[in-house]
């Protein structure tokens, strides 16, 4: 299977994270809401419609913001 990974999303998730992790580290935001917005976005893909090669892509991300979320920590914190 080839990597699915591309330069544009690649980017797209290190942005965010340092993002998610500058509202975590100023005690703006708390680790749970962050928890609670990585959920939101983890249901976004899990209910996308669409073709299945779409339906692929969506469970993919999905997969990928659950394990972050199973792992308890931002990578930057393991």
């Amino acid at each position: 299977m080839p990597d699915q990974r591309d330069p544009a999303g690649m980017a797209a998730f290190s942005v965010c994270e340092a993002l998610l992790l500058a509202l975590l580290d100023r005690g703006l935001v708390p680790e749970r809401e962050i928890v609670g917005i990585l959920r939101d976005a983890a249901t976004h893909h899990e209910n996308a419609q669409g073709p299945e090669s779409e339906r692929i892509k969506h469970a993919a991300a999905a997969k990928l913001i659950n394990e972050i979320i199973l792992g308890g920590n931002l990578s930057r914190r393991s």
